[in-house]
C-alpha cells in the first residue's frame, strides 16, 4: 500500500461507525455482535422486550437515557459512541481486502433507503398524531 493510500484507508475505518456511515441502529446491532451476544440476551440483561432491542437496532426508536446507559456498559462502548459514532466503541472491520465497488455501492443505496425509511416512518407518525387530534377536535 503506497504512503498516499493509507490516510485514506485510516479515514475509512475510523468512519466505518460513524454518524456518515452508520446510524444508532447499525452501532447497536454491531457492538452487540462484537460481544457475542444475541438480541434475545441484550433484552434479558436490560430487563426489555426483545421486540424493544429490534425497534432499537431498525431505528425506529432510540432508548431513554437510563437505558443507553445501561447499554453502553453492557457492550463495553460509550455512549457518545452509541449516539454519534464518536468516542470509544467499535473500530471498522479489520480485513486487510478492499471491499468491491459493487458492494461498496449496494451498502450505500442500502444506508440511503434506511435513512429514508427512517424519515417516512417520522412523516408517517407526524401524520397519525395529526389525524388523531383531528378526529379528537369539535364536530
Amino acid at each position: 500500500m503506497s504512503d498516499a493510500e493509507q490516510p485514506e484507508m485510516q479515514a475509512a475505518e475510523s468512519s466505518w461507525f460513524g454518524a456518515d456511515a452508520a446510524t444508532f441502529g447499525d452501532r447497536l446491532a454491531g457492538a452487540r455482535e462484537a460481544m457475542g451476544m444475541s438480541q434475545g440476551d441484550l433484552a434479558k440483561r436490560l430487563g426489555v422486550k426483545l421486540k424493544t432491542i429490534r425497534v432499537w437496532e431498525e431505528d425506529l426508536q432510540e432508548p431513554r437515557a437510563n437505558k443507553l446507559q445501561m447499554l453502553s456498559g453492557v457492550l463495553n462502548v460509550s455512549m457518545r459512541w452509541l449516539l454519534t459514532g464518536e468516542g470509544e466503541g467499535l473500530s471498522g472491520p479489520v480485513e486487510e481486502a478492499e471491499i468491491p465497488f459493487e458492494v461498496s455501492d449496494l451498502l450505500a443505496e442500502l444506508r440511503q433507503l434506511k435513512a429514508e425509511m427512517s424519515r417516512s416512518a417520522e412523516k408517517l407518525a407526524m401524520l397519525e398524531k395529526r389525524l388523531r387530534a383531528t378526529l379528537k377536535g369539535p364536530m
